[in-house]
């Protein structure tokens, strides 16, 4: 039995089509196509633009659709919490059968085209990360901060598929651009853990800082900084980056392991902190990707 929204009187269709985008969490869409830009970019190789552009389309879709269907595993969770209450499910725009229909048809389409256009291995890909983000990181969320980890592997895997668009394989490059992605994502939403901690702690969900406390939390940013920045050379041997990238990787993330070693000496609550960092994380990885743009041989 559905429980925790009472939907709303029926909207305007642009109201009902701005919800509809919202449950695909279009900031984070815009981010995967990024990353999946990244990886056909990089891919050896020649990629036709009508194969590409399915790539992108495909694995954005199938993105949008593990936001909805998390939406809708999490309605009740969002309705508690300040950050998320104003989103459509819990705030009673839509119906939830709405994100559970979107969240199941938009991948039976999705993915059978990916498999056409981009191939059998990125279709798989796609599959696998919508299951770990519904499926394993979702309910691990309200269980354990183990969830950070195994919600970083489907964050990591859209540079792979449009890696494996390109080549159809797996292989070191594309491995490298996941670790890439994985490692990033450790401190981005550690320091998410601590600015939003009393929003989380109001859902009931187990995230790192409220099981660990702030410090270990901000100790752990830290290491898995450290850990990013010699990911980030990985491309350098690898022939997929050049000096200019390699100026941009080094720079950033010594400025970052910097903030990150300066928040060690901050007094608690460390909030202003973290929200500085979340936003430093969120600079770092632009930069690292226009640099992977602009100073990596085209494909």
């Amino acid at each position: 039995m559905l429980t925790g929204t009472t939907v709303a009187a029926r909207p305007s269709p642009l109201a009902f089509a701005r919800d509809l985008a919202l449950l695909a969490k279009p900031r984070l869409s815009s981010l995967v196509l990024c990353t999946t830009a990244g990886g056909i970019w990089l891919a050896p190789g020649h990629v036709e633009a009508p194969r590409a552009l399915a790539t992108l389309a495909g694995t954005t879709a199938v993105v949008g659709a593990a936001n909805a269907l998390n939406s809708w595993l999490e309605r009740d969770t969002d309705a508690l919490m300040r950050r998320t209450r104003d989103r459509p499910l819990p705030a009673g725009r839509l119906d939830p059968w709405v994100a559970v229909a979107l969240g199941l048809a938009v991948p039976g389409v999705a993915i059978p085209a990916l498999a056409l256009f981009a191939g059998s291995l990125t279709a798989f890909l796609a599959a696998l990360a919508l299951f770990t983000y519904v499926c394993l990181y979702t309910p691990l969320k309200r269980r354990s901060p183990l969830a950070l980890f195994v919600g970083a592997v489907p964050g990591a895997i859209p540079p792979l598929m449009g890696w494996t668009s390109v080549t159809g394989r797996l292989d070191t490059g594309g491995l490298a651009l996941f670790a890439l992605l994985f490692c990033w994502q450790l401190p981005h939403f550690l320091a998410v853990s601590i600015y939003l901690e009393e929003d989380y702690r109001r859902g009931g969900l187990r995230v790192f800082s409220l099981v660990h406390g702030e410090r270990a939390a901000q100790g752990w940013a830290l290491a898995s900084v450290l850990l990013l920045v010699p990911v980030s050379l990985w491309l350098l041997p690898l022939g997929l980056a050049g000096a200019g990238y390699a100026a941009v990787a080094l720079v950033g993330g010594a400025l970052l392991a910097g903030h990150a070693l300066h928040g060690l000496t901050q007094p608690r609550p460390l909030t202003r902190w973290a929200r500085t960092f979340f936003l430093g994380t969120l600079v770092y990885l632009t930069a690292l990707f226009a640099a992977l743009f602009a100073f990596s041989r085209a494909p």
